[in-house]
This record gives structure tokens, C-alpha cells and sequence, in this order.
């Protein structure tokens, strides 16, 4: 079909895969008492961000910690999950949407952080919230065709200064009802890192990747918009847009690679009136669903990898794990992981 895209690997496994989880609990409550006077004014009621969205916190970094700081901090963690030497990695890339700066890279910092070899090649990857998943492709490629050994995807996050400009801004007195919901979305935004070792299946064992499916739904790439101190989301428009691609990407995948019921379903965090939607829509057990959002918001394309790290207590050899991200504009990818 026309837009598809379907990707395979043969020879490419997860080594490990953590989470970085930010310090600083900012509570749903203490956002809704910053703004009492301004839903007070325009005629809002508190309570929407955890009523509705299902989200009583989120986290935040110490002022003087960085996202390359927040990606470092997973990628240090995963390579000694993983008993990969720094000096070993051929690859890192760095998805993060959150960026202190245009250039150079994040990547640089990131990589002189963790003390990787000057062979290693480095580079950013942006794609919204599905960036994770894309570096999983690309690290893949380089791996199945002999390129390297092991690769590094990493992804830093933090929803402070978005978050803390937005109440300032809504706390004006000139600030309206649908100023408040545009910016809705932002008060759901997470903070936190994460971090994937990749490497040879038929050297170092491991969870296979097995591939997965992407589609894009292009015409969309009006309905969130962002930097750092402003987001301008469309929330009913991305939720019925985003879960139309959703299942459009899911259905071809279950013919390709065969699916039915699996073990587990790791999906985008967002939202609960986002989960609810993407689990009715692909029919899938919500008991097979672990969430993260509740307690750690949004954390953008850290949030599939964070909630498989938080996950992988729970998942035993054998089991068939569906991954998918959407990223504003719109993108989506769904994968598989044999555990």
C-alpha cells in the first residue's frame, strides 16, 4: 500500500534498555493551585489534568542538569547493564526532542560524557516522539550489514521550562479559556531519560528485534507545534488523527508479521483518554498494556523505551512484545521484540 514501509532484521538484539528517572515530583495539584485564579477567571474547573488526562505527576531535573546530562545518565547506565565497554560502541544517536541549543550536536556532549572512542560515530536523530524508535532502525541497518557491533540510542527529556513558561504566561490577566486548552497538553509533559544497547543477536544473544511497520500521515503537521517555551496542540484533532494512522500502521503490521495476541504492548505514553482510545481501537487486552504516563507524564520519545525498561521485571523469555510510537506531524511505527 501506497506510504508503507516495512522494515526486518536478522541479526540485531536488544542488550539492555533503562530508564533515567528525574528527581523532582511535580504533583497535578500543585500545577491546578498555580492556576486557580486563571480557571477561576475564564470559567475552567481544576482537577482536568488527572481527571481527564490521568495524570497525578510529573518530574522534573534540577535546574542545572541538561537533557544531554539526562541522556548521559541512561546511556551510563545501559552500557553497564549491558557489560559494553564505551570504547567499544560504534554508534550513538541521540533522539531527544528537548535541545539546549541549534549546534553543535547533542550528541557531542553526550558522547564526550560517556568517554566513547573517537571512531565512534555520532549524531542526532528528531522525529517528535517516534525519534526512539527511528534510531532503533538505523542502528539495525548498520548492525545487520557488518557496519558495527554495538550501538547506543539515548534520549534525554525535561518538561520544566516549558511548563514553568506556560503558567506564567496562563497566570496573565489577559490569558483566555482556549489559551488554557491549547496549552493543555503541556502540563502533561514528563521528564526523563532513556537508553538502548544494541548488538549482534548471533554474538551476544539477547532480545531480537525483529522489525515493524511505519506510515506517515503528513497532511497533520498543524496540529502540535512546540519549542521550549510554547506547545499548540489540537488535543481532539491529534488524538482522532493520530488514532486513525495508529491503526492503519497496527493492521498492516499484524498481517506482516503475523500477529495476533501478544505478550505484551508497550505504546506511546500520553495520555489515559489516549491509551483508552489506542487499546479500543486495535482491539488489544488493556491487562497486556503497562502505563507510565500516570506517574511520569509524557516524557515524548523517551516514553517507549522508559516504559519497557520499567517493564522488564515483568516479561520472561519467549514473550512477543508490540512497541509503537506516534510522533506529531504525523509519523508512526510499530515493532517487534522477541524477548
Amino acid at each position: 500500500m501506497s506510504g508503507n514501509a516495512t522494515f526486518t532484521y536478522s541479526d540485531t538484539a536488544i542488550l539492555a534498555v533503562t530508564a533515567a528517572v528525574a528527581p523532582i515530583v511535580v504533583t497535578s495539584d500543585e500545577i491546578d493551585a498555580q492556576l486557580m485564579q486563571t480557571y477561576d477567571r475564564v470559567g475552567l474547573a481544576p482537577g482536568m489534568l488527572e481527571s481527564l488526562a490521568g495524570i497525578k505527576e510529573r518530574r522534573w531535573w534540577a535546574p542545572d542538569v541538561t537533557f544531554a546530562d539526562a541522556a548521559s545518565m541512561a546511556g551510563a547506565k545501559a552500557l553497564a547493564e549491558a557489560g559494553v565497554s564505551p570504547e567499544s560502541v560504534g554508534l550513538l544517536i541521540d533522539t531527544s526532542v528537548c535541545k539546549e541549543r541549534l549546534e553543535p550536536s547533542a550528541s557531542v556532549d553526550i558522547h564526550e560524557q560517556l568517554g566513547l572512542s573517537s571512531s565512534c560515530l555520532n549524531f542526532d536523530l528528531s522525529n517528535a516522539c517516534l525519534g526512539f524508535i527511528n534510531g532503533m532502525q538505523v542502528a539495525s541497518m548498520m548492525i545487520d550489514s557488518g557496519q558495527i557491533e554495538y550501538a547506543l540510542i539515548v534520549d534525554g527529556e525535561g518538561s520544566r521550562r516549558p511548563q514553568e513558561a506556560t503558567i506564567s504566561r496562563l497566570q496573565k490577566s489577559d490569558s483566555t479559556k482556549q489559551d488554557v486548552l491549547d496549552q493543555f497538553a503541556t502540563m502533561t509533559l514528563g521528564s526523563g531519560g532513556a537508553a538502548m544497547v544494541l548488538g549482534k543477536a548471533s554474538v551476544h544473544g539477547g532480545h531480537r528485534f525483529r522489525g515493524g511497520v511505519s506510515r506517515a500521515a503528513t497532511q497533520h503537521n498543524q496540529l502540535c507545534m512546540g519549542d521550549l517555551d510554547t506547545m499548540r496542540t489540537d488535543s481532539r484533532g491529534l488524538l482522532e488523527a493520530g488514532v486513525t494512522l495508529a491503526r492503519e500502521t497496527w493492521d498492516d503490521a499484524s498481517s506482516q508479521f503475523s500477529w495476533s495476541d501478544l505478550d505484551r504492548y508497550i505504546l506511546h505514553q500520553v495520555s489515559q483518554v489516549h491509551n483508552a482510545a489506542l487499546v479500543a481501537a486495535l482491539g488489544i487486552d488493556p491487562a497486556k498494556v503497562p502505563t507510565t504516563f500516570p506517574m511520569q507524564g509524557n516524557i515524548g520519545p523517551a516514553s517507549v523505551p522508559f516504559t519497557l525498561a520499567q517493564t522488564v521485571d515483568d516479561l520472561h523469555v519467549g514473550d512477543r512484545i508490540a512497541c509503537m510510537g506516534i510522533g506529531s506531524g504525523l509519523n508512526a511505527a510499530v515493532i517487534e521484540i522477541d524477548w
